[in-house]
């Protein structure tokens, strides 16, 4: 038995139906037996594994496929738009998600004996193939959910194994940035929570970027290189995800939305929402609606 049907069996026998916690501090399992509709959420620090089946993400324009066997590591909050792709009754999409911890990175490099130093700019998402350095601790720690008087004491020693793996493999550069609190990419995360918690607000760049430390150009260049977007359209989708949501909740009418989400202009805010949900609001609210009501699948 390979590896990867290893893992695929110690998901399947522990995960749900959905997005399911574990006994596992910061580990979750993942499980479908049908393919999904797109959704849009804000993705923070996870390392992301497919074990069966194949997810589809769309961060900004870049796409981005993650196949049986593959991973991908984020590494600060993105506004990502993802849906499940090859899933089915007989072989469901299977995947775990572990929530990476910057300090705990950070101690895992001063054992590494890194000294901090700045870094050139990197994406805030990357993808790679699951290899047996990472692939072994990864199942390590799936077996524990059968050895629960193991996990408190075992459990963290393994996480830093994945951790120290993950930072000696090519997604290492993007992963010390996270850990080192001065790293422009810690400096760009600031930024983003500033944004999360006030994103209703006029967004004014160059306060901004006086809050984390940067000029207005680096913060920018920085903040496009990370997130591939600008700060204004960062924000301009943080908006959009959240009045998609509440019109699938029932939450009021289009217009009184999208001025509780922060836009001025109603007219602006249908056009910015076809453009990324490729659908009136209003008409998309129908849609949602229906899809809660009758539980039907919509492409």
């Amino acid at each position: 038995m390979t590896g990867l049907s290893r893992l695929q069996q110690a998901i399947a026998r522990h995960s749900g139906d959905g997005f399911c916690a574990t006994a596992i501090p910061r580990l979750a399992l993942m499980r479908s037996e049908k393919p999904s509709n797109a959704s849009a959420s804000v993705f923070e620090a996870w390392l992301l594994v497919v074990a069966q089946g194949s997810v589809r993400m769309l961060l900004g324009t870049e796409h981005c496929e993650l196949a049986a066997g593959h991973y991908a590591v984020t590494t600060v909050d993105l506004p990502l738009s993802g849906r499940i792709h090859q899933a089915g009754a007989t072989r469901p999409y299977l995947g775990l998600a572990l929530s990476l911890q910057p300090a705990m990175l950070a101690d895992v490099l001063l054992q590494m004996g890194e000294q901090a130093r700045d870094l050139p700019p990197s994406a805030g998402m990357a993808s790679g193939t699951l290899c047996t350095q990472l692939l072994d601790p990864l199942m390590r720690l799936l077996e524990l959910l059968e050895q629960s008087h193991d996990i408190a004491m075992l459990a963290p020693l393994i996480e830093r194994e994945i951790l120290y793996r993950l930072l000696c493999g090519p997604q290492g550069a993007m992963l010390r940035q996270l850990a080192l609190a001065d790293s422009r990419l810690s400096r760009i995360s600031r930024a983003i929570a500033r944004i999360r918690g006030t994103y209703i607000q006029p967004l004014r760049v160059g306060t901004l970027a006086h809050e984390v430390g940067m000029s207005p150009s680096s913060l920018h260049r920085h903040f496009k290189a990370v997130t591939g977007m600008s700060p204004l359209q960062y924000q301009k989708r943080l908006r959009l995800q959240e009045a998609h949501r509440r019109l699938a909740n029932h939450q009021d009418s289009a217009a009184r939305i999208a001025f509780a989400v922060g836009y001025e202009s109603a007219s602006q805010f249908s056009r910015d929402y076809r453009n990324v949900f490729g659908i009136p609001p209003a008409r998309d609210a129908a849609r949602l609606r229906h899809r809660l009501l009758h539980g039907d699948r919509l492409d």
